[in-house]
């Protein structure tokens, strides 16, 4: 299956296990992914997404949102939708 990259991270919040992403695609809850970095490599379906602390079940381009992860990431990992 093809990658197209969809985003970045900028920051994560690990006691609440959260990516803060910029998005230069569009993602919704329910779509798998694969976060790709230095010392990052994991796939996961998008369970929970926020926008503002609000809870969104989908996000466009330019939006900075909050996605719940399964692994720790770290600024400048790259997202893929697959």
């Amino acid at each position: 299956m093809a990658e197209k990259e969809i985003g970045e991270v900028f920051s994560y919040y690990s006691k609440i296990g959260v990516a803060a992403v910029k998005l230069n695609s569009s993602l919704k809850v329910g779509d798998k992914i694969k976060i790709r970095g230095g010392t990052t490599d994991f796939e996961q379906i998008i369970s929970s997404m926020q926008i503002e602390h609000n809870k969104v079940s989908s996000a466009k381009k330019g939006d900075d949102l909050g996605i719940k992860v399964i692994d720790r990431v770290r600024p400048g990992d790259k997202i893929y939708k697959l």
